[in-house]
């Protein structure tokens, strides 16, 4: 044994005690450290703050819960916020979805989503074949197995690769700045996928696919990827040639961030199932939701007429009063309106400072969701060393005092392994002085890195 105590605090890192100072109290967009610094929180964690942190109203509602009932069995008890919530979530599809499944994180709500479409045909069919699932390349659903098998995150799937699920086949997402090819126009781009869709239902069976996962704006893996004008019509056009279901993980892009309410009211396109998360308690419960249409419920009706799911926290009374009263807050002040308007601000002073920038090669998004790219070659989108270490540098360099900002940094987006690009995604309540110092604290990080790395 060590002469130096080992903490008991487990996050990832087994050999070394957490990193980073302990946050003492947050307030709006600052998080204020044991050591006294205040870092502008330009992320809202991972995209989940999005009325930022503190608010008076949403403590309330915690407390006034806590004060009734602070848990109830789900299976014996319904309680007054899930069911309202639930209401809530429905009524916001304007009739495209009926029916709201309350959980935890956001890999649970997609382990659900993976359990209801396999369990719906077979309601329908039993010993039903349809149990392949298909999903997209460069894609993160979260860490749970199921979730991770769906995902294509490299990093964090290649080392359970030999216990992950074999029923699931990726398809490239619809990524332009790495897909499009030279003199493809966008149509023939989408059209191109399509048939890549087309091609892997035939080589897989299509009668043997249960459903296609897809994020319509990709967050981590691939940074802040939005769907293409026509994608995601075409791909439902495809699932209902071979009568498979259509399931939407927006987690991440979900319930405002993108600048609408569902990301897909966009593209007009709903779902079969819709998974959200992140926004929808915005960090003030551990809370998910799986949003399930009229032809699935109508199947489950047709059989047995029971989902055969329970968690022990699944429609809990906190969680659900805090995300309550979250979503009354962002009706009541228009924060997706907000969003939209600050999201296109954001993305034009971005695309303004950086844009130019020698090693940037695409800076995307929408609504509040916003991720800048690094590459080593404007012209060939070729990747810079990964033993630069350029994401964490970001990462570690913002953290720093005089720079005092949160950057989500990841890699990958190059290839699955290589790439560095950072996402911002502050509050849904952001102002444009807000924004002018975001961007002011960004390019200060980038600029200072590069500086450092000599390049």
């Amino acid at each position: 044994m060590g002469s130096v105590e080992e903490p008991a605090y487990l996050y990832k890192d087994v050999s070394q005690s957490p990193a980073g100072s302990m946050v003492t109290s947050a307030r709006g967009m600052y998080l204020t450290l044991e050591n006294g610094q205040e870092l502008l929180d330009a992320t809202c964690g991972a995209a989940v703050s999005a009325i930022g942190h503190g608010h008076e109203r949403v403590k309330k509602a915690i407390i006034s819960q806590l004060n009734q009932v602070e848990y109830c069995h789900p299976g014996y008890f319904p309680n007054s916020p899930a069911v309202q919530l639930a209401e809530y979530l429905v009524q916001s599809t304007e009739g495209r979805m009926s029916r709201a499944c309350i959980l935890g994180s956001g890999s649970e709500a997609v382990e659900s989503a993976m359990k209801l479409a396999q369990q719906y045909w077979t309601e329908l069919t039993p010993n039903s074949p349809r149990t392949r699932f298909i999903a997209r390349k460069g894609s993160w659903h979260g860490c749970t197995l199921g979730a991770l098998s769906l995902g294509d995150f490299k990093p964090r799937k290649a080392p359970f690769g030999n216990i992950l699920h074999s029923n699931v086949s990726h398809v490239s997402a619809c990524d332009p700045y790495h897909g499009l090819r030279e003199g493809e126009t966008i149509p023939a781009y989408v059209d191109r996928l399509k048939q890549e869709l087309e091609d892997e239902f035939q080589r897989v069976g299509p009668a043997k696919v249960a459903a296609f996962f897809l994020e319509p704006v990709v967050g981590t893996a691939l940074g802040c990827v939005a769907a293409l004008p026509g994608y995601l019509q075409a791909m439902r056009e495809v699932c209902d040639r071979h009568g498979a279901l259509l399931i939407f993980d927006e987690v991440m892009c979900g319930m405002g961030r993108t600048g609408t309410l569902h990301a897909w009211q966009q593209d007009g396109v709903a779902p079969d199932i819709e998974i959200v998360g992140k926004g929808l308690g915005a960090g003030y419960g551990p809370i998910s939701a799986v949003l399930i249409n009229d032809r699935v419920i109508n199947g489950f009706k047709a059989g047995s007429g029971y989902f055969l799911h329970g968690q022990t926290y699944m429609s809990h009374p906190l969680g659900c009063a805090a995300a309550l009263e979250v979503q009354r807050i962002v009706k009541e002040d228009s924060l997706v309106e907000n969003a939209q308007k600050m999201g296109d601000y954001l993305g034009g002073q971005l695309k303004l400072h950086l844009g130019n920038h020698p090693y940037v090669g695409d800076v995307r998004g929408r609504g509040l969701f916003w991720a800048v790219e690094f590459v080593g070659d404007k012209q060939t989108k070729a990747f810079l060393d990964p033993k630069l270490a350029l994401s964490k540098r970001l990462q570690v360099k913002g953290m720093q005092k005089g720079y005092d900002i949160c950057m989500f940094v990841a890699n990958g987006a190059a290839d699955g392994w290589n790439g560095d690009h950072f996402l911002l995604s502050p509050p849904y309540n952001v102002t444009k002085e807000d924004v002018d110092e975001i961007v002011r604290r960004v390019v200060k990080v980038i600029d200072s890195v590069f500086e450092d790395l000599a390049l």
